[in-house]
């Protein structure tokens, strides 16, 4: 496989961190980051694309065999949106 170069610019202190951990880690930095994206790569894309209405049921049908708890109502949603607009307000 070719190998292309690729420049990543990050701010000094979090490419000190980064290169700290990759050496914890037994890798260089440039081994530690496509490590990483990868990682984020496959991630994304094991979620299959929403193309039809079964689909989107499916979806939904996993996230609900997943998450635990329940919802809240829509009036406590709303409730918790006006309080929260409530303590933004400055009045002139």
């Amino acid at each position: 496989m070719a190998k292309k170069r690729i420049q990543v610019i990050v701010p000094a202190e979090e490419r000190e961190r980064f290169r700290s951990q990759a050496r914890r880690e037994g890798m260089s930095l440039s081994a530690w980051m496509l490590e990483a994206a990868r990682r984020r790569w496959a991630t994304t894309r094991a979620e299959p694309a929403l193309e039809s209405p079964q689909d989107l049921e499916a979806f939904f049908a996993r996230c609900d065999a997943r998450e635990t708890g329940t919802e809240p109502d829509w009036s406590e949603h709303l409730a918790v949106i006006e309080r929260s607009r409530a303590a933004g307000r400055v009045d002139p």
